[in-house]
């Protein structure tokens, strides 16, 4: 089981997410984020994804966010990703994913555009 520690910030769900999101933990991943995702609906507060300790992603970890990212949207919530480390961010702007999940360069930046 994936822990992910998450904080209420400024009207934001802020989650950590730490290590390495591969084909071992993708699933892990994926049911972690499951009970995080049922609350991210109007009216609730978005959620917020911290990667600034999530060193690598491979196309299964992408896959578990795209399936957030449209459960999120499916649900009228909001869902966004902050503070990738730069392997990360190439793999993002590789495989184009930053324009299907809003990706911010820091939490605190994040949580003022999608807190508001």
């Amino acid at each position: 089981m994936m822990n992910l520690p998450t904080r209420e910030q400024a009207g934001v769900l802020i989650v950590s997410v730490s290590g390495r999101i591969d084909h071992t933990t993708s699933e892990a991943f994926a049911k972690a984020l499951d009970p995080l995702l049922d609350r991210c609906t109007q009216g609730h507060p978005p959620i917020l994804l911290d990667f600034s300790a999530v060193d690598y992603i491979s196309s299964a970890g992408l896959r578990v966010l795209m399936m957030a990212s449209r459960r999120s949207k499916a649900q009228n919530g909001s869902f966004a990703i902050a503070a990738l480390q730069p392997m990360v961010q190439e793999v993002f702007a590789i495989s184009r994913f930053n324009l299907i999940v809003p990706c911010y360069a820091s939490v605190e930046s994040a949580s003022k555009v999608i807190g508001s």
